[in-house]
Order: C-alpha cells, then sequence, then structure tokens
C-alpha cells in the first residue's frame, strides 16, 4: 500500500511540476538529497517547492516546518485541481 501511494505521489509530483513551470514559464530541476531534508521536493526557476495533498494543509498537527513555497493538490474524478498561488505570486512580483 505505501509503495503504492508514493509511486502515485511521485508521478503526481512530475505532472504538477511540468505543468506549474510551463505555465511559469520557468525550468524545473531536482532537489538533492540535503534539499529533501528540509523538505524541499524541487526547484521551479531557483526557487524551492514542495508538493503536498491538499489533506496536508488540514493537518496542522504535523511537526514539519518547510522551507519552501508549498504546492497544493487535490485528487479529483478527472484529474488533479492544483493550487500554486504561493508560487505564482512570487513569480508575478518579479516580473
Amino acid at each position: 500500500m505505501v509503495i503504492v501511494k508514493t509511486f502515485l505521489g511521485l508521478r503526481f509530483q512530475e505532472a504538477i511540476l511540468a505543468k506549474v513551470s510551463e505555465l511559469l514559464g520557468k525550468t524545473y530541476r531536482a532537489a538533492t538529497s540535503e534539499d529533501e531534508s528540509s523538505g524541499i521536493d524541487e526547484y521551479i526557476g531557483d526557487e524551492p517547492v514542495s508538493i503536498k495533498p491538499k489533506s496536508y494543509e488540514r493537518e496542522k498537527s504535523l511537526p514539519e516546518s518547510l522551507e519552501a513555497r508549498v504546492i497544493f493538490y487535490e485528487k479529483k474524478k478527472n484529474g488533479l485541481l492544483v493550487d500554486f498561488k504561493q508560487l505564482a505570486s512570487l513569480f508575478d512580483k518579479q516580473g
């Protein structure tokens, strides 16, 4: 069960990164293992990002402190609903 969830999570992550970076006109790259220990999944442009399911946002009891902007996603019947406003607003300000 954990293997399947991890595999699906990684597939979602890849699809989300590809689409969000395309929409923002930026490239993305993998984080290092050291970055990952700080909660960074990838970089879009030079900005560290973490990709989490929408349910993560509701889990107030989680002790993790992320050092990245978070992209939330929610699995829907016909695809994924992705919220990347934390990242989009940053790039809007940079021009």
